[in-house]
């Protein structure tokens, strides 16, 4: 498989593995009640942070359980003054290209410098994303090549989903240069191959040609008879004798009939009375089947009328007449080719298309529109996606109570989709959103606090004060008329939010056109959004679990227990319920788990702390940590107990 390299790539192939390990640390919670220290529980967590070092802290609880990624990485288009700057000039990010990229990071390209920080990214949500999962990456032209080709090599080539094109915009600019850009890229790539979305739910617009002329059982549509694989299914192909005309019809080139062959007697049996015969059509089959005469399945018999064709017919032309016709029918009143039915209610959900319109899922001058909605009329943030583009991805990708992260929360539009989402059919989504810009609480925060609570939205309304056609006899009185237009202008001002000084507005209807004088106001409505209820807690990245090789004393022994037997079982610690015996972890597959240590002082594993442990966290093997051990290796041998030293044998994620 081709692979994409560039500067810099060797020293980021496995970045990701040198990464600290950093522990979590909750600042606060927020729900319906209210900003509070108290933790509520919730399973909603924002992140401020790099997003490198949060992904690897999220390891422990959830590798392998996140059912939707969701990530809108910086574009690097080569603009500066983005609140999230995709010119991956951040400092903090520079900084970390100089570590581990090495000298030669002051010199790389931008596309070198946006590949280094996004390849260890990519390789740690690889590990987070679920069997089951799939991640969806919003980028456009300048990086969309590179970008496919570095999934490739992480997710593999086999596990492309789609390049879904997203129409941003609902006019096209006809100030650009070339050829204007009127969609961006959405990468799809599933953990494993064979993945396929859920389906949307169906627009009136599609189920309009769903009809029922003849009074059937419900509304269908017309369909192909056909289904492909005549060479593979030579049994499904053969001729069945129209009724109306008595012509043999014979399945398109390559195709074959939909259903068995029992299937289909019984369909065209509503008809009129139909036979099984031997046609000798050996060679009309083997051109449907495209292969040989002689390698044509033999003993294969056709669908024929067992009446006269006078009788056939009459029969026929009788049904056709009184409706419900057969599944299978015959088109232009019965002497056009064969068709197939297919119900509206057993077609279920509208499968996604790689295009998606700005009608079904938003555009950008609807995205700031939406978040100055929330932020009462101030640009919290430059570039957000609209939430109903979100939404559309969650509901295609994830089941009612999926995990959703988002690593580039940005202004947190992945949040606020998955509250829109689970107030509309009740779910129970969860979400994780990790920011690195230091508006983390400020916007990305803020606007989950209020989608949660409820916001006032102000919409603007257009009301023309003074309209006065400009006619011949008009024109003769025109000092007046913009004096009469300025008077209502003056006397409008303060009343509504925007006055605007008379203008002439000309209207064109067909060849025709009119102008005349007017003056317009702007009236601005308040609506109240009502809160769709949620929580989430706020965290900041905390400190590293080991300094200079050694644990540090500063992270809480609770967390790095759950650390410890995550590395060992890859499974999140639940909390022990055997008092008695403080140091013990849980049992995994016939094997307990100890982690012996104490901030202040070495621990031993000796006898006498083999001696206390009770029948409760025994198990067939002992997985043991200590600062030193004096059993002998027979003596470990014999008790079947592993022995591991504090912090030398502490796996590093």
């Amino acid at each position: 498989m081709p692979e994409l390299n560039w500067v810099g790539k060797d020293k980021v192939v496995t970045h990701h593995m040198d990464v600290p390990y950093r522990v979590l640390d909750r600042q606060y919670s927020f729900d319906e009640e209210g900003q509070h220290e108290d933790d509520n529980g919730s399973p909603n967590m924002i992140i401020h942070g790099d997003n490198l070092e949060a992904l690897k802290a999220l390891l422990p609880q959830y590798e392998g359980k996140v059912d939707c990624i969701y990530i809108d990485p910086p574009y690097n288009t080569g603009n500066e003054g983005w609140v999230y700057n995709d010119n991956v000039n951040d400092p903090r990010i520079k900084r970390w290209l100089g570590d581990v990229v090495g000298k030669e990071g002051e010199d790389l390209s931008r596309h070198d410098k946006w590949l280094c920080m996004m390849y260890p990214r990519l390789r740690l949500l690889h590990r987070l994303l679920a069997p089951t999962g799939a991640i969806f990456i919003s980028i456009d032209d300048n990086e969309a090549a590179n970008l496919r080709l570095v999934c490739n090599e992480i997710f593999g080539a086999h596990c492309f989903v789609a390049d879904i094109s997203w129409q941003r915009n609902y006019s096209t600019r006809n100030d650009s240069k070339g050829i204007p850009a009127e969609v961006e890229h959405i990468l799809a790539f599933s953990k494993q191959p064979g993945w396929n979305p859920r389906k949307l739910e169906r627009s009136e617009e599609m189920n309009s040609i769903y009809k029922n002329p003849d009074n059937d059982r419900g509304t269908w549509t017309s369909d192909n008879p056909f289904a492909p694989g005549a060479a593979t299914h030579q049994g499904m192909v053969y001729a069945i004798q129209h009724p109306f005309t008595g012509k043999m019809i014979y399945p398109g080139t390559g195709n074959c009939w939909r259903y068995q062959q029992e299937e289909m007697l019984r369909i065209f049996s509503g008809w009129t009375d139909y036979e099984l015969r031997d046609l000798d059509d050996a060679d009309e089959r083997a051109r449907v089947c495209g292969v040989p005469v002689e390698d044509v399945k033999t003993g294969v018999q056709g669908i024929v009328l067992s009446k006269s064709l006078d009788e056939a017919r009459a029969d026929a032309e009788a049904v056709y007449e009184r409706g419900q016709w057969p599944r299978f029918y015959f088109t232009k009143g019965g002497l056009g080719g064969v068709r197939r039915k297919t119900y509206l209610d057993s077609v279920g959900g509208a499968l996604p298309t790689n295009f998606w319109s700005y009608e079904v899922a938003g555009h950008t001058d609807e995205a700031k529109k939406e978040i100055r909605a929330i932020f009462d009329g101030r640009v919290a943030f430059d570039t957000p996606k609209p939430s109903r583009l979100v939404e559309r991805v969650l509901q295609i990708a994830t089941s009612p109570d999926g995990l959703v992260l988002d690593s580039f929360a940005g202004s947190g539009t992945t949040a606020h989709a998955v509250l829109n989402l689970n107030k509309k059919d009740g779910g129970n989504r969860r979400f994780i959103l990790i920011e690195l810009g230091d508006y983390a609480d400020t916007v990305t925060a803020e606007r989950i606090r209020r989608t949660i609570q409820g916001f006032k939205r102000q919409t603007e309304e257009e009301v023309v004060l003074f309209d006065q056609k400009l006619t011949v006899a008009a024109l003769k009185k025109a000092p007046e008329i913009l004096n009469e237009a300025s008077k209502i202008a003056d006397d409008a001002a303060g009343q509504y939010a925007k006055v605007s000084r008379p203008k002439v507005v000309t209207t064109v209807k067909g060849k025709t056109g009119s102008s005349s004088v007017q003056v317009v106001a702007t009236q601005v409505h308040d609506h109240d959004v009502s809160g769709t209820g949620g929580s989430f807690s706020f965290y900041e990245l905390g400190s590293p679990l080991l300094l200079d090789g050694d644990l540090n004393p500063a992270v809480p022994v609770e967390q790095v227990r759950e650390y410890v037997w995550f590395t060992e079982t890859q499974t999140p610690l639940r909390p022990s319920k055997v008092p008695e015996c403080p140091f013990f972890l849980g049992i995994y597959r016939d094997t307990a788990y100890h982690f012996i240590y104490d901030v202040e002082a070495a621990t031993n594993l000796d006898r006498s702390y083999l001696a206390s442990l009770t029948p409760k966290v025994l198990a067939d093997a002992q997985v043991i940590y200590a600062d030193t051990c004096t059993l002998s290796t027979a003596e470990l041998s014999a008790l079947n107990v592993t022995f591991k030293k504090i912090p030398r044998d502490i796996t590093r994620l």
